[in-house]
């Protein structure tokens, strides 16, 4: 089952997301080489909670925390923990919020200090697959019109798209129909509706599409151990141009503001 939202709905989403935004500023603010992945979800929780909302990841599942911190080789659903950053890592972090009723969800990769010009490519290559497929989410393409472009901009600059892991419809949910994949058909696969509301994730890696998953059961690896990134938005989809209901404008002026 597929839910449309209404204008009103969506609107409670948006405030949802841009709490998810600046809780990824707040945490981003403090990634540096020492910290530990577990004080980075201490950090979120409380931001989330002092902003009226509840962390939609916590006990999702039986997920033991707030955020996901995935570092280098984690694709995905990486557990905080006593692990300490270390220069020239990566890290992303998947957050999610729900205010009103209705759930936010997004990820960025950040790096830790100085990171390898190859490793910077595959996230800035990342990222930009994300925006290139929200241009085709808009109502009357379908889901494969969206993967087909994400996966064609990776794997023709020479990446993988993961196939297991995928994005997802949200709202009142965390999780809700449709399943979201990364590659695809032009063409093919539902087609969008006004009033659908989607998280369009890219997770892509600089080596092999393979994965694995963990005897924890969340933390997902490459299975070479090479590095992959993630990026995410949660979309609104209209007629014409897509809404972007969550926003990296808050990490953008941080790291506008570090290189000056």
């Amino acid at each position: 089952m597929i839910y449309l939202k209404t204008d009103e709905e969506i609107e409670f989403m948006r405030v949802s997301n841009d709490i998810v935004a600046r809780t990824l500023a707040e945490v981003g603010k403090r990634i540096r080489p020492g910290i530990t992945t577990l004080q980075l979800d201490k950090i979120a929780e409380s931001f989330i909670r002092d902003n009226g909302a509840v962390p939609s990841f916590f006990g999702y599942n039986g997920y033991p925390n707030s955020i996901c911190t995935s570092v280098n080789d984690q694709v995905v659903h990486g557990i905080p923990s006593a692990y300490a950053l270390k220069e020239g890592d990566v890290i992303s972090v998947d957050c999610g919020a729900e205010k009103n009723g209705f759930h936010g969800d997004s990820c960025y990769t950040f790096c830790v200090g100085e990171v390898s010009d190859d490793v910077r490519q595959l996230l800035r290559t990342t990222k930009e697959s994300l925006y290139v497929g929200i241009e085709l989410a808009v109502a009357g393409k379908r889901l494969g019109d969206v993967g087909c472009a994400v996966q064609s901009y990776c794997e023709n600059r020479g990446y993988s798209v993961v196939r297991e892991m995928t994005g997802h419809g949200i709202g009142r949910s965390m999780h809700e129909e449709p399943r979201i994949p990364n590659f695809g058909k032009k063409g093919f696969g539902s087609k969008l509706k006004v009033g659908m509301v989607i998280a369009i994730e890219p997770m892509v890696n600089l080596g092999k599409q393979d994965i694995y998953i963990e005897d924890d059961g969340w933390t997902t690896r490459t299975s070479d151990n090479k590095i992959s990134a993630h990026y995410e938005h949660t979309v609104a989809i209209r007629a014409g141009q897509a809404d972007i209901l969550s926003s990296f404008k808050y990490i953008d002026e941080f790291l506008e503001n570090n290189e000056k």
